[in-house]
């Protein structure tokens, strides 16, 4: 059965955000990287979010990124702006930026570092939510962020008409079930680990930073579960455990190793900004031969969930 409570699209990238080779905004190169993840199956690109540096990015960095990904990608794909920062006040002067940037709609973090209890953190959120005509992600990241979102202040949050979606990295599956089933919420797995097992249970689909090298793949798992094909879709979510846990779960940030996967494959990346710091040759040639093993893994199981995609993509490029 087809999950419809999809208000941003089903298949997310929280995209990268490219730089040149001095550590410029690669502008040319954003636009670039959106149409390859759009003709890949992505329905929604997520903009300077964790995986985009946006503590990095100045604002008006961010809304010329919002700009060149919109002119780059038209219609074919909704483009999701991270707005949240730990300032109440900046926070909604980036929704607003990003709205006259083109959006259709806005990322909100919890305030990070300050941690405020949860009604201020209601306050915050519904604030920014009033201060643009945009429809609201809330973003539940906890283990960066210091402050949890809990349950009983998302259902409450529920009731606001901007408030529609939530990106989860809570890693409470429970909670999530919960809200799900109490608001209209749309939940979308933060983490690409549960982006099946979320999807299963009544979620939107994904915020993926693992999309941006392997799109066409993370998609075939939502379109292969609502075919009805779940044991297709398992295996496929199961063959990219180890691209996933060397992504994300290897002791740097994903978007260090997103993007030394990205240099390796020719594509739009460039460094990361201090104070991150490149993933060191070793490493990149790990993630390299992880990647290869996925991608001859997959096509020697079931060749059928790749192919389709590529003929959409082409499909869509004619458009």
């Amino acid at each position: 059965m087809t999950n419809t409570s999809a208000p941003f699209g089903r298949a997310l990238c929280a995209m990268v955000t490219p730089f040149t080779g001095t550590g410029a905004l690669d502008l040319d190169g954003a636009g670039r990287l959106a149409v390859r993840l759009v003709d890949g199956g992505c329905d929604g690109l997520v903009l300077s979010g964790t995986t985009g540096e946006s503590p990095t990015t100045s604002d008006t960095e961010k809304a010329e990124l919002i700009a060149a990904v919109r002119d780059a990608v038209g219609g074919r794909a909704t483009v999701v702006a991270g707005v949240g920062t730990f300032d109440t006040r900046h926070t909604v002067e980036l929704a607003r930026a990003a709205e006259k940037a083109g959006a259709d709609g806005v990322l909100v973090v919890s305030p990070y570092y300050s941690r405020p209890p949860q009604d201020a953190l209601e306050a915050h959120f519904r604030e920014v939510a009033d201060a643009s005509g945009l429809p609201v992600m809330l973003y539940d990241i906890p283990g960066r962020t210091g402050t949890r979102i809990e349950p009983e202040t998302l259902i409450r949050l529920a009731g606001h008409p901007r408030i529609v979606a939530v990106k989860d990295c809570s890693y409470d599956f429970l909670a999530a079930q919960k809200v799900i089933a109490r608001t209209g919420l749309a939940y979308y797995a933060g983490c690409d680990e549960h982006n099946l097992a979320l999807y299963a249970v009544g979620g939107a689909g994904y915020v993926s930073t693992v999309a941006n090298v392997i799109p066409a793949q993370l998609r075939a798992v939502l379109d292969l579960f609502d075919a009805g094909d779940t044991g297709a879709a398992a295996a496929l979510q199961q063959r990219a455990t180890d691209l996933i846990e060397s992504l994300m779960s290897s002791g740097l940030p994903g978007t260090v190793t997103t993007k030394a996967l990205l240099t390796t494959q020719h594509l739009p990346s460039g460094p990361v900004r201090p104070p991150l710091l490149p993933a060191n040759r070793a490493t990149t040639e790990q993630l390299r031969t992880t990647y290869e093993h996925f991608v001859t893994a997959t096509a020697a199981a079931r060749p059928d969930t790749e192919a389709p995609f590529h003929a959409q993509a082409e499909g869509r490029s004619g458009q």
